[in-house]
């Protein structure tokens, strides 16, 4: 191959290239934080007592990566909640029009499909806190979920109850390790 064509592919390569780039959008700064769950992780914990459950184990395996447009991390969960197996699927995004963080879980076994479990979130710093609120038969309940990343590789993990959001109740405690 003489030197002009040789001239000529890597011209054509440096010109494809940022075009190549433009296909795989930068996160936004909002969107990097999210980025601490991605890949595949496996938490396990305990479980209290409560006066619809019985005090157990749990194990999640779950599984995060990014969309195409880098604006929502989706995370497919198989998780066991002493021996009922729950499977979802969870998309966390930032929205720019609200300013706000939300998670989105959808159900395919172990709870009804018919609702979602939808919550803002908060992200500060390495601390990631979910609220939601529950009505059970009329009564609301209140649901806080908080992820506290101690590293790259671990993350530890409590869910609590409210019946009031000031009085709360820990119902669930673990922690999760980053897969190699």
């Amino acid at each position: 191959m003489d030197r002009s064509a040789r001239a000529l592919i890597l011209a054509a390569l440096f010109v494809s290239i940022p075009a190549f780039a433009a296909e795989t959008p930068a996160f936004s700064p909002q969107l990097k934080a999210l980025d601490a769950q991605a890949g595949k992780w496996v938490y396990h914990g305990t479980t209290a007592a409560t006066p619809k459950d019985k005090a157990g184990t749990f194990t999640w395996n779950e599984d995060c990566d990014w969309s195409a447009n880098k604006l929502f991390l989706m995370c497919s969960f198989d998780n066991d909640w002493s021996g009922q197996k729950v499977r979802s699927l969870v998309v966390d995004t930032y929205n720019d029009h609200d300013k706000t963080y939300w998670h989105y879980e959808m159900f395919a076994s172990g709870t009804s499909g018919d609702k979602p479990f939808v919550s803002k979130m908060t992200v500060a710093g390495d601390t990631w806190t979910e609220y939601g609120e529950d009505d059970d038969g009329g009564k609301k309940s209140y649901d806080r979920i908080v992820y506290q990343y101690v590293s790259a590789t671990r993350v530890t993990v409590k869910i609590e109850v409210s019946s009031d959001k000031v009085h709360w109740t820990t119902v669930v405690q673990g922690v999760g390790d980053k897969q190699p």
